[in-house]
């Protein structure tokens, strides 16, 4: 368990002794970059301190490098490798149009999350849970929108419940609770959604990927199939989700042996889908039950971090309620709580999407590695192993693309137009949150349709505000990843 790794202060600075050491051995001049300008050191031993740099600065050192070489491509040393930045249309371009035989996202993936030891060996080799995504979940939105909507009701009458006086509410945990409900009502249906032990689980679960990736991403390749032994929990996290689902696959695979594939009543929900598409190995139950975690870990993470960076900035603009308000009650009144409903929220989409400019979850997008050298239109190579990625963040901050770009607007994009390249799902090459191209994340169209409905119906059901003297807590970042402050929000019942 990672508490279990909360290691004494000598033993930090050893295993931070050792890191540097290592990494230093590990960083030898590549002479293919040698072209490329740096942001930071370039020097063996130097370019250490600036790894470590970018660990606690990384949004400074990205903004320098896109002030500087806008458009173009610089380089930032990280503890692993170098990560080559491109900045400008022309470039991200490039990156895009790159097959994955040579710039590969999912390497990049694999890398990150440290998927081998985070979630298991099969998830290098069988993403079959991507297309169910991708095709089955979008396809099913509108059929299971009730059930979503049924269930984020029922959670934020349990954990906000709308009261006469201002309540305050720690507002992060509070949504994971929410979300992880709301989604699993998808996921798994009801009788296991509310389930305390198993929503737990999943939080958990999704908490630690991603603090065992960042540790394990601190040391070289031949160090971590021993760190993990110490830092994942991935065989205790696998039985215990095993105990939940374990009798639902069982009875499932009964009574598809008994009335055949379509018997009366199947469910229609991710884990249905998920043993339906599984072959071999993956019909395994450890093998589901991880395949269903490593879905929740995408789902619970993002939309949490997203809604609660929502929340805050609504908090410090409680003068955009009323016209959101507004906005929902007449929609619902002419259609009432539906798919089609949301998709006619101008206001909510654009606010959800405005938090998502300012705000967002990471400052690297398009992130690939070079499984083959790979050149960029202006000739720079970058060789096989070198980490290419954009600067989203600074990207979204330009005023060059987007008026007053550091002002959070919050109609910013629903007073563009009712075109679909304004609305939260839309990517394109300068807006880039769930990324864009053929690689653009999957469940971006349910992950839209559930935050959609949460605001909409915090809007309608609550007034929300800081403390006073409060506003938005400064976000916390950790080398490229973005994680909102912590900060309680004031909620009651609403007023008018």
């Amino acid at each position: 368990m990672l508490d279990e790794f909360s290691l004494p202060s000598l033993n930090v600075v050893g295993a931070l002794i050792a890191v540097f050491l290592t990494v230093t051995w590990y960083r030898t001049r590549i002479p293919e970059l040698d072209a490329i300008p740096t942001i930071g050191y370039s020097a063996p031993v130097l370019a250490c301190f600036s790894s470590l740099k970018f660990f606690v600065q990384a949004r400074q050192i990205l903004q320098e490098g896109y002030n500087k070489y806008k458009p173009g491509v610089f380089k930032i040393p990280m503890l692993d490798t170098w990560t080559v930045v491109a900045v400008g249309h022309q470039f991200v371009d490039d990156i895009l149009k790159a097959p994955e035989s040579v710039l590969s996202f999912d390497e990049a993936i694999h890398r990150s999350l440290q998927v081998k030891y985070t979630l298991g060996e099969e998830f290098e080799t069988d993403t079959y849970h991507i297309p169910i995504i991708r095709a089955q979940l979008t396809r099913n939105i509108g059929v299971l929108f009730d059930d979503m909507r049924d269930e984020l009701v029922a959670a934020f009458d349990d954990m906000i419940p709308a009261q006469d006086d201002w309540v305050q509410v720690p507002f992060f945990t509070t949504i994971q609770d929410i979300v992880c409900r709301t989604t699993n009502r998808v996921f798994v249906g009801l009788d296991i959604c509310r389930n305390e032990d198993y929503l737990r689980l999943n939080i958990d679960f999704t908490i630690e990927v991603f603090k065992s990736a960042v540790v394990l991403n601190l040391f070289p390749d031949f160090l971590k199939p021993v760190l993990a032994k110490f830092i994942v929990n991935l065989p205790s996290h696998t039985k215990r989700q095993m105990k939940h689902i374990n009798p639902v696959i069982e009875e499932r695979r009964r009574k598809l042996e008994e009335f055949g594939e379509n018997w009366e009543d199947k469910p229609n929900d991710m884990l249905m889908w998920l043993m339906s598409k599984a072959k071999g190995e993956a019909q395994n139950l450890d093998h589901l039950a991880r395949r269903l975690l490593s879905v929740n870990l995408s789902a619970i993470h993002t939309t949490s971090l997203t809604f609660t960076q929502a929340i805050y900035r609504l908090a410090e603009n409680p003068e955009c309620i009323q016209p959101m308000r507004e906005e929902v009650e007449a929609i619902v009144a002419a259609e009432g709580w539906s798919k089609s409903a949301l998709q006619r929220m101008r206001r909510v989409d654009s606010f959800l999407r405005e938090t998502q400019r300012v705000d967002g979850l990471g400052l690297l997008n398009l992130t690939r590695i070079a499984v083959q050298p790979f050149t960029f239109s202006n000739g720079v190579t970058v060789p096989t192993g070198t980490r290419v990625a954009t600067a989203s963040s600074a990207m979204h901050h330009d005023d060059a693309l987007y008026a007053r770009a550091d002002v959070f607007d919050a109609f910013r994009f629903a007073e563009l137009g009712d075109g679909a390249t304004q609305q939260l799902v839309a990517t394109h090459a300068e807006y880039l949150s769930f990324g864009h191209g053929r690689h653009a994340c999957p469940g971006r169209f349910f992950v839209a349709n559930e935050l959609k409905a949460m605001l909409a119906h915090v809007v309608v059901t609550y007034d929300v505000k800081f403390e006073d003297g409060k506003g938005v807590p400064p976000s916390m970042y950790f080398g490229e990843a973005v994680i909102p402050g912590k900060a309680p929000v004031l909620f009651r019942k609403r007023r008018a």
